[in-house]
């Protein structure tokens, strides 16, 4: 039986795909450019992907897996939306990629035990039953496989108040994580890294609003900063930089806006 959360979250995620062009998404930006610290530190733990199997589970547009099957993995693509599964397989076509594109269940996840060799969800585990979906995450993974996952904390009172702001272009149910959930990771994997992302950096949220004058419900912040990086790319590697000595004072971190984790089974 489908829950309403999952409902809600598939009708809202259908009409954002609705609005997308797959030809606007940055791919590279995504992963490379300055404004995306979660992937660039996922990628420095992660190793090389040619030819091991990989879920982007919560796919979402389909960045994720294109980058990916362009770095020799094979993908399979899963997310909840038909919608956005749709944009995926459009997005994988016009970069001449395969990617198996497939509806999915974050919380019970239609694969065997033992199957993948990494499994990648970003922006995931806020939309669902987190514990659930970090079980099957294990469960699916093979020996010595990597869960690599990044999502929003919800400590940051800056970032609580964009959230309250920006209500249109969130669900309802988004429940961003607690800094404690990295315990129930490490209860599960047999080896943790993470860092957390986004302090003083948070100033370029304040300049969309306060400056630029940029309505939180007419564009998405998130995807504004990796959209527009090369404009932003000296102040927030400026700001990144005082984020490093901040991370050095207790407790700190879990006031960040992002955590990133790199779980090996």
């Amino acid at each position: 039986m489908v829950s309403a959360r999952l409902e809600t979250e598939e009708s809202f995620h259908d009409r954002w795909a609705s609005e997308l062009n797959h030809e606007s998404i940055s791919i590279r930006a995504a992963f490379e450019g300055s404004t995306s610290p979660e992937n660039r530190f996922i990628l420095r733990h992660l190793g090389d992907v040619n030819g091991k199997l990989l879920l982007d589970l919560g796919c979402g547009a389909g960045e994720n897996s294109i980058y990916f099957a362009g770095k020799g993995a094979n993908c399979v693509a899963g997310d909840w939306s038909s919608g956005m599964i749709r944009i995926t397989q459009r997005l994988a076509e016009s970069h001449c990629l395969h990617v198996d594109a497939r509806r999915l269940n974050a919380m019970e996840i239609d694969f065997p035990d033992d199957t993948f060799d990494v499994v990648y969800a970003s922006n995931l585990l806020h939309h669902v039953e987190p514990r659930r979906a970090l079980r099957e995450i294990h469960r699916i993974l093979k020996k010595g496989g990597k869960a690599c996952i990044w999502d929003p904390l919800r400590h940051n009172p800056v970032i609580n108040i964009y959230r309250r702001i920006a209500s249109e272009v969130r669900t309802k149910d988004e429940r961003p994580l607690s800094f404690l959930f990295i315990g129930e990771v490490r209860n599960l994997f047999s080896h943790v890294v993470y860092d957390t992302f986004w302090l003083s950096t948070l100033w370029i949220f304040l300049k969309f609003y306060f400056i630029e004058k940029v309505d939180p419900n007419k564009e998405r912040y998130w995807k504004k900063i990796i959209n527009e990086e090369p404009r932003l790319r000296n102040i927030y590697n400026r700001l990144e930089k005082l984020d490093h000595l901040l991370k050095r004072i207790p407790l700190m971190k879990r006031f960040a806006w992002n955590i990133a984790i790199i779980a090996t089974k």
